[in-house]
């Protein structure tokens, strides 16, 4: 179905709320009372995201709803330049050996090198099935936070499908491959294009990291 999208600037450290009209909204009570209540548990809200969550429902729904009921938080921070690193991609499978340097050299400057072995099969299927068949221009994105997060970007808007490749196949591991490896992986659209992301747990949290 056709829809609106918008966009916004927040601030760092900015509290964003989603929810479903079944949240503010019942037969007892009409939408302006439930907005005003919402704000009301929102402005005294606990710094915890599960707690605020916990506060809204006990505050906003009846024991026993009348429609289904979505909320979701998030509070929106910024990384600091180091721990961001992007790298413009030309459209040649040759690109894809540098990338993997690139990689490996940034893992390094992180002191992530226990990754390396897995980041750089990752980034590999995604740069190539973006050079493959997605379009220009194409990025690669690393980011270090709480996971380490590998983000290719394409002009294209036609998102890859996963699939389990047969045994005569000469093709079509990749995105399959990508999956085993990350913790979690994705495609985000864009107003144009598309990014397709895969993350890994950091060595430090004590997760064993996956294994081929």
């Amino acid at each position: 179905m056709p829809f609106e999208t918008a966009q916004f600037e927040v601030e760092e450290g900015s509290l964003l709320v989603l929810f479903t009209d079944g949240l503010i909204e019942d037969r007892a009570r009409d939408v302006d009372t439930g907005l005003a209540l919402l704000r009301e548990v929102l402005a005294r809200a606990p710094t915890s995201l599960e707690d605020t969550c916990d506060g809204l429902l006990s505050a906003l729904l009846p024991s026993r709803p009348s429609d289904d009921v979505a909320l979701l938080m998030a509070r929106t921070r910024a990384l600091d330049a180091g721990q961001v690193a992007t790298w413009d991609l030309l459209p040649d499978p040759a690109a894809v050996s540098e990338t993997r340097r690139h990689a490996s050299e940034q893992l390094s400057a992180w002191g992530l090198e226990e990754l390396a072995f897995t980041t750089e099969l990752m980034v590999s299927e995604l740069v190539t099935n973006a050079i493959r068949y997605g379009k220009p221009p194409i990025r690669l994105r690393m980011i270090r936070h709480a996971t380490l997060t590998c983000e290719v970007s394409d002009n294209s808007s036609t998102a890859p499908h996963l699939r389990r490749a047969r045994t005569f196949d000469e093709n079509g591991r990749g995105l399959f491959l990508v999956a085993q490896l990350a913790g979690n992986w994705g495609t985000r659209h864009a107003r144009e294009g598309k990014v397709i992301w895969a993350e890994q747990q950091l060595p430090a949290i004590g997760i064993p990291l996956p294994q081929l």
